[in-house]
């Protein structure tokens, strides 16, 4: 079953993305470089709970 999870830019804190995972196969946080608009450049994103 596939949830949906969000990232939030960890410069700015600011929630930009929504994306889906497989919680079974993938227990850990999603990381993934992604722009962030309010950055105006590529930073890390990480899974919020």
């Amino acid at each position: 079953m596939r949830d949906l999870v969000i990232l939030a830019c960890t410069e700015c804190k600011r929630r930009n993305y929504t994306t889906d995972k497989n919680k079974r196969k993938k227990p850990d946080r999603m990381e993934m470089k992604k722009f962030c608009k309010w950055c105006g450049t590529h930073t890390l994103h990480k899974e919020t709970r």
